[in-house]
């Protein structure tokens, strides 16, 4: 169960095997089922979840019960309410899984003693929360700046595998577009 969490881990940061055996003590696995809630808005964020298998968006619901997606998470990522997590605030969005699902959860609680007990806990959460920031910045770039054919185009590429596993209407969401004009946009992209 926590083969893909070490293997992305040590990718990143490379680990003694008692680092490791000491890192699983604080680990959680848990799983999902299709549609089922790992958070809902309004209550605090406890845990980090690493996705072993499976796929789970992160959405906000507005007035109008539209969702607005803004992560979506498949294996070997890692999906929270950040905020939350880290405040302690109640959270601002829900995550749910799109397919049934496979995580490994990190409490608060544990995320603090091996942030102490651990430097190379430390490190890897760094890199994560960094990398977590660049794509961000880069999405909110591209977001403002970027033809919608063109975002769509760099968003196939980028992610593939979730074009594969995900409804459209969802993709459209993440994109801040209706499904009927990413449709268009897919058209014409096609007809080029």
């Amino acid at each position: 169960m926590y083969e893909l969490f070490f293997r992305n881990f040590t990718k990143k940061v490379p680990l003694t095997q008692e680092e490791e055996a000491l890192i699983k003590t604080y680990l959680t696995p848990k799983k999902l089922r299709k549609k089922q809630y790992l958070l809902q808005e309004g209550d605090v964020c406890k845990n980090i979840a690493f996705i072993e298998a499976g796929a789970l968006k992160a959405y906000s619901v507005d007035d109008t019960g539209n969702e607005h997606i803004i992560q979506f998470g498949i294996e070997g990522w890692i999906i929270s309410d950040l905020y939350s997590f880290l405040t302690g605030e109640p959270a601002t969005y829900n995550i749910d899984a799109i397919e049934d699902a496979e995580l490994i959860l990190i409490s608060k609680s544990a995320h603090e003693e091996l942030l102490l007990k651990i430097p190379k806990y430390e490190t890897y959460t760094r890199l994560n929360i960094t990398g977590a920031y660049l794509a961000m910045q880069k999405r909110l770039t591209s977001i403002i700046s970027s033809p919608l054919a063109e975002r769509y185009a760099n968003f196939t590429a980028l992610y593939p595998d979730i074009v594969q596993r995900v409804p459209q209407h969802m993709i459209a969401s993440y994109m801040g577009l209706t499904p009927e004009t990413l449709s268009r946009v897919r058209r014409r992209i096609s007809a080029k």
